[in-house]
């Protein structure tokens, strides 16, 4: 196989988060006193670190009171306010049958991440799941992958914006965009990533030729 490893970015890649990101930063910039924004406003949010986006948000550099309210709501009900994306589902379990080691690398914390892959039956595909803290950026999470040799050079990140693919190239990962979630054709070829995806069944392409698919 070409790949090593598929690692996937979470929002905007698996699942389409949204409406409980959405929904929760705006409990968390009402609680401290901001208007809350309109849904269709926030999906720039989905995928850079909360602090980043916090601070964007209000101007304010010291956001850990928005990320405390953020998680507040976001770990009682934010997470389940999330939808698979069409096709994600019976993919991910033919590349698992077909023997693809997977994995998933996602800025949102590890545990939040979790419970939404197990809502959707989705855990037991991945041989692990990086989680970030609300500040580190994706490429520190991968630099962090690679040092303990979690990924190397044949690993492909799979992400939707174009801090996925920085990350991987920063760390000399191989780079895929998917253009379904929140970053535009545009956001992401500048990367040059080695693939672009226009749905999820093209990553049944990675499967080297003569092995069996269900």
């Amino acid at each position: 196989m070409i790949h090593d490893l598929l690692l996937f970015d979470l929002d905007g890649t698996l699942s389409d988060p949204l409406q409980g990101i959405g929904r929760s930063i705006n409990h968390a910039l009402e609680q401290h006193g901001h208007r809350p924004r309109p849904l269709a406003e926030l999906g720039t949010c989905v995928g850079p670190p909360l602090a980043q986006i916090f601070t964007g948000l209000t101007g304010e550099q010291d956001v850990e009171r928005y990320i405390a309210s953020y998680r507040e709501r976001y770990g009682t009900i934010g997470y389940t306010e999330n939808t698979l994306y069409q096709g994600v589902a019976p993919t991910l379990d033919a590349l698992r049958d077909a023997g693809i080691a997977m994995a998933v690398c996602t800025s949102k914390r590890a545990d939040f991440a979790e419970r939404i892959l197990e809502r959707f039956g989705l855990h037991r595909h991945f041989t692990f799941v990086d989680g970030g803290d609300g500040s580190a950026h994706k490429r520190e999470q991968v630099a962090a992958l690679r040092g303990r040799g979690a990924v190397g050079d044949a690993t492909l990140m799979i992400g939707d914006r174009a801090t996925d693919l920085v990350a991987a190239h920063d760390n000399r990962l191989q780079a895929a965009g998917v253009l379904w979630g929140y970053g535009s054709r545009v956001e992401l070829s500048a990367e040059q990533p080695r693939y672009l995806f226009a749905s999820p069944g093209e990553w049944l392409d990675l499967v080297p030729p003569h092995t069996p698919l269900p």
